[in-house]
């Protein structure tokens, strides 16, 4: 059965710098996809993250290139199976270098937090208790 995929394209300063951040959350890259000018960073089987030089990032778009780190481009937000995974996930981007965006947000059948990449890019990380969906 086909599965959708997306594929979030962020152009970044430091191509080497943006894969070590993402690589010490405990995502892989995978190097068929990789070279000197953009990378994919395997956040799970249908979410990868193209990490691209400005340059080649330029070369997708006729439009400015914003500062991540003062205008909003994107608000990424990522599912995790639990509040703890969520504290996980943040505090390993902390530790990397990243910085926490905002509050957490405790809804009680939903917990929240952010944190921004080391270009400045805000991902979300964000669980709600199966429980409360309805399908």
């Amino acid at each position: 059965m086909y599965q959708q995929m997306i594929f979030v394209n962020l152009a970044v300063n430091d191509l080497d710098v943006a894969k070590k951040f993402f690589t010490e959350l405990g995502y892989s890259i995978n190097q068929q996809f990789t070279d000197e000018t953009g990378s994919a960073v395997e956040i799970s089987d249908t979410i990868v993250l193209m990490l691209l030089t400005k340059e080649k990032y330029a070369g997708f778009t006729h439009k400015t290139i914003v500062d991540p780190t003062t205008s909003s481009e994107v608000l990424l937000c990522l599912s995790a199976e639990s509040r703890e995974k969520v504290d996980e996930l943040v505090e390993r981007a902390i530790a990397a270098g990243g910085t926490e965006h905002g509050e957490k947000q405790d809804h009680g059948f939903m917990y929240g937090r952010a944190f921004d990449d080391l270009d400045g890019h805000t991902f979300e990380v964000a669980w709600v208790d199966p429980s409360t969906i309805q399908g």
